[in-house]
């Protein structure tokens, strides 16, 4: 079913057991099934606006939300982070949706969803949709990420710098972003400058854990019993054909598709060809 008008977005709070308020986005709230978007460390909910709006059209009902120190959500008094924060901050919107939903997680988004789906809560989602990422990565590809997120700790003068070094960061995308793509990814200080809108304290406990949970991630994905799809990018340097080919072994009923010219923003790269992906695996579910 394709929707004639795009669905409307609604924002709203969603509260989580210690108390910390997450902003959620909902698209077609009479749709279905159910996409859960939960986005890579340092984005928002709004790396999936493109393919949330379109899938909305086609008739799925998507949720979108921003994790606990990125974004319009709440920041973790005195910066405490811990991963187990967010798996269970995933499991609580999870439960709290109408129905099973298909997780669709990328990067540490698809991590938390492995922990939930081979650990936690196996029966939570309905099916896993993994956009470019396995529970092992390549740790030079990953440390590329935390560099450019720790290389502007004093912000940006304006939106103009801040493109500027993203446009740096991202050679292979044509154009530069505007302010008005901007704005949601940067907050201005006391001082007038610029800043990350993810909590500087993320890099802290979170990061150090990352490495730490690799066994743990292994020993989930082993244990995952619903479907699976995994998009990778062809240019990616977080995933390879050695980690893609290790995920397929621990979950050999999974499906990998590789999208040839997106890097690890594989929604941001290659859109298109992403949601479309992501609209067939839903269809087949069916």
């Amino acid at each position: 079913m394709v929707i004639a008008t795009p669905p409307a977005t609604t924002n709203s709070r969603f509260v989580t057991a210690d108390g910390v308020g997450l902003s959620v986005d909902l698209r077609n709230p009479e749709g279905a099934p159910l996409l859960l978007f939960a986005h890579g460390f340092g984005q928002t909910r709004g790396a999936w606006n493109a393919a949330a709006a379109t899938l909305a059209q086609e008739g799925c009902r998507c949720v979108s939300f921003d994790t606990r120190g990125h974004g319009e959500s709440d920041r973790v008094p005195g910066g405490d982070y811990h991963m187990e924060q967010f798996v269970s901050d995933l499991v609580q919107l999870g439960h709290a949706q109408p129905s099973r939903p298909v997780l669709v997680g990328a990067s540490m988004g698809g991590l938390l969803g492995l922990v939930v789906a081979g650990e936690i809560d196996p029966s939570l989602f309905r099916a896993l949709v993994l956009v470019d990422i396995t529970p092992r990565w390549e740790t030079a590809g990953v440390e590329r990420i935390l560099a450019f997120m720790q290389a502007h700790p004093d912000g940006f003068a304006d939106y103009a710098e801040a493109a500027e070094q993203i446009a740096a960061y991202l050679p292979h995308r044509a154009g530069r972003k505007s302010e008005e793509q901007l704005r949601p990814l940067l907050r201005e200080g006391a001082d007038g400058r610029l800043r990350w809108h993810w909590d500087p304290a993320l890099l802290g406990g979170v990061v150090s854990e990352s490495e730490r949970y690799q066994p743990r991630l292994m020993a989930a994905a082993a244990k995952v019993q619903v479907p699976v799809l995994l998009l990778s990018g062809g240019r990616s340097d977080v995933v390879s054909r050695d980690t893609v080919g290790e995920f397929m072994q621990l979950v050999p009923h999974a499906e990998h598709v590789e999208l040839p010219r997106a890097t690890h923003m594989v929604a941001g790269d290659a859109n298109d060809a992403f949601t479309r992906e992501i609209a067939r695996f839903v269809r087949s579910l069916a």
